[in-house]
C-alpha cells in the first residue's frame, strides 16, 4: 500500500496542539487510516511545557493503489431492477428485464424443468468437471435442436458446438474466435441493439459498425437501410443478426426478407453470425423460431450461431447456451472445435453442469419434450395476449389518431414504443413504470389486469412530453 509521509515541526507545542494541526490538516480529518508517531527531541515537553527543545510528528496517510479506478455507471438494464426495488409505491411496474413472469407476476420455473430436476435428483448425478467443450449429451441435443435433427450439416460433422455461459458467454467466445483468427474483420450490429452486443465486441477487442434496422417513423424495420449497409460494409465481415424477436424492437423480417438478406451476404463474403435467445420463446413454435438460421445453413453458408435456454427453458441463472459454428467441411469444424475450447479454457476453464443436464434430458426424453413444447406454447401466447391486450387498451384510449398497430407487429416479450429518453423518464417518474431509456419494455413482465395502466402512462408520455 502507497503512503504519503507529513512532518509537522513546532517549538513548545503541546500535545493537543500537534493533534489539532493534523486533525485539520486539509480539512479531512482521516487518523484511523494513518499513523501518527511524535519523536522527542531535546527536553521532555510533557514535563516542562516551557522547555525550548522540538517535537516532531510525522503522519502516515495510506493511499490505495486503486485509487485511479473510476466508478463504473450502473447496467443500462441491470439498474432497472435496482430501482425498481427501491421504489416504495404499490403500483410500479417492472418492465425492464427480459424475465418471464406469470399473470400474477411472479418469477416462473417450469414444470417440466421441475421434472428433469427430479429425475436428475433420483440418478444421483456427481458434480465432476465437465470436459472445455461442455456435457456432450448437451451438444448434441442443442445442435440438433438449432438445425433439425436430420440436417446434413449435423450428418456430415461439419458443426462445431461448445456449450458456453448461456447468450453472452457464448456470444463472447465467438468474438474472441473472430479476434484471434480474423484480425481486422470488422463486426456488423444492428441500430439499435441489445445492450450487451456492443460491450461484448468492445471487450474482446473487435471492431464493429451498425447497420439500419430501425425505423421511427414507421416504428418497423428500415429494411432499405439494412440492406444498404450490409452491401457497403468492406467484404468479409460478420454480420450480427437476431434470429428471432429482435431485441429490443420486437421487429424481425419476413422470410422474403431474410432471403434477401442472405443473398447479400452471400455476395459480399461475409459472415452471418446469429444470436438465437428465444428459440421457441417467441412465436411459441421451435422450428418457425429456427427458420432463418436453417434457411442460411441449407444454402451451405458458414455460419456462426450463439444459443441461450434462459428464456424458452426459464434457465436464468443457471449460464446455459453454446456456440455453435457450422463449416463447410468436417476437418475444418474440428479444427474451429479445438481453438473455442483453447479459448474457453483460460476464460472459465469448462462449463456448469447443471443447466446442461436439464436440457440434455428435456430434449432427449420424448414425454418431457412434448411437455416443454406446450409450455413454451402457453408462456408465448400469454404475452400474445397482453400485447392484444395494451394495442386495445391504448387505441380506445387514445383519440388522437395515432397509428399504434405496431404494438401487433412486433413478436416476442418485448415492445419498442417508440418513446424517447424524456418520455421514458415520465414513465418512471410519475407513472412507476420501470424500462429502459431507449423505450423497449418487457411485455412479459405486464399482466393482463396492468394494461389498461400501462396504456393510460403511455399515452400521457407519448402526447405530454416531448
Amino acid at each position: 500500500m502507497a503512503s504519503s509521509v507529513l512532518s509537522v515541526a513546532s517549538h513548545s507545542v503541546s500535545p493537543s496542539a500537534s493533534l489539532s494541526m493534523h486533525e485539520t490538516h486539509k480539512g479531512k480529518p482521516k487518523l484511523g487510516g494513518s499513523c501518527l508517531r511524535f519523536s522527542k527531541e531535546g527536553t521532555n515537553h510533557f514535563a516542562n511545557s516551557r522547555s525550548s527543545g522540538r517535537i516532531s510528528m510525522t503522519v502516515a496517510v495510506n493511499v490505495s493503489r486503486f485509487e485511479g479506478i473510476p466508478m463504473a455507471p450502473p447496467d443500462p438494464i441491470l439498474g432497472v431492477s435496482e430501482a425498481f426495488k427501491a421504489d416504495t409505491s404499490d403500483i410500479k411496474l417492472n418492465l425492464g428485464v427480459g424475465a418471464y413472469r406469470t399473470e400474477e407476476l411472479h418469477p416462473y420455473v417450469l414444470d417440466v424443468v421441475k421434472k428433469a430436476e427430479k429425475l436428475m435428483l433420483e440418478r444421483g448425478e456427481n458434480k465432476e468437471y465437465l470436459p472445455i467443450e461442455g456435457l456432450a449429451a448437451f451438444n448434441k441435443a442443442t445442435a440438433e435442436l438449432l438445425l433439425g435433427a436430420d440436417n446434413p450439416a449435423i450428418k456430415e460433422q461439419r458443426v462445431a458446438t461448445v456449450q458456453g455461459l448461456s447468450g453472452t458467454g457464448s456470444l463472447r467466445l465467438g468474438a474472441a474466435l473472430i479476434e484471434r483468427y480474423f484480425q481486422g474483420a470488422k463486426v456488423l450490429i444492428s441500430s439499435p441493439t441489445w445492450g450487451n452486443h456492443k460491450n461484448i465486441f468492445n471487450d474482446a477487442r473487435v471492431p464493429w459498425s451498425e447497420y439500419r434496422y430501425y425505423d421511427p417513423k414507421t416504428v418497423g424495420l428500415d429494411f432499405e437501410g439494412m440492406i444498404e449497409d450490409i452491401k457497403s460494409a468492406p467484404e468479409g465481415s460478420f454480420v450480427l443478426l437476431h434470429g428471432c424477436a429482435h431485441n429490443p424492437t420486437g421487429i424481425d423480417p419476413t422470410p422474403e426478407q431474410w432471403e434477401k438478406i442472405a443473398d447479400v451476404i452471400q455476395q459480399k463474403n461475409h459472415i452471418p453470425f446469429f444470436d438465437v435467445a428465444y428459440q421457441g420463446f417467441a412465436s411459441g413454435s421451435l422450428d418457425e423460431d429456427a427458420a432463418s438460421v436453417r434457411s442460411f445453413v441449407s444454402r451451405g453458408m458458414e455460419v456462426l450461431v450463439a444459443q441461450s435456454y434462459s428464456k424458452n427453458l426459464g434457465l436464468y441463472a443457471e449460464r446455459i447456451g453454446a456456440i455453435n459454428v457450422i463449416s463447410s467441411s468436417p476437418e475444418s469444424a474440428a479444427r474451429v472445435k479445438s481453438q473455442l475450447k483453447r479459448l474457453a479454457r483460460p476464460m472459465y476453464s469448462n462449463p456448469p453442469v447443471h443447466g446442461a443436464r436439464i436440457v440434455a434430458d428435456i430434449v432427449g426424453n420424448p414425454t418431457l419434450f412434448n411437455e416443454w413444447r406446450a409450455e413454451m406454447e402457453m408462456m408465448a401466447g400469454r404475452i400474445k395476449n397482453v400485447r392484444q391486450k395494451l394495442y386495445d387498451s391504448i387505441s380506445s384510449k387514445d383519440k388522437s389518431g395515432k397509428d399504434w398497430s405496431f404494438i401487433l407487429k412486433q413478436i416476442g416479450m418485448f415492445s419498442y414504443t417508440g418513446l424517447n429518453k424524456t418520455q421514458s423518464d415520465n414513465m418512471t417518474n410519475k407513472w412507476h413504470v420501470y424500462m429502459t431509456k431507449d423505450g423497449r419494455i418487457s411485455l412479459a413482465g405486464l399482466s393482463l389486469a396492468k394494461c389498461e395502466y400501462l396504456a393510460d402512462a403511455i399515452i400521457d408520455s407519448f402526447h405530454n412530453v416531448s
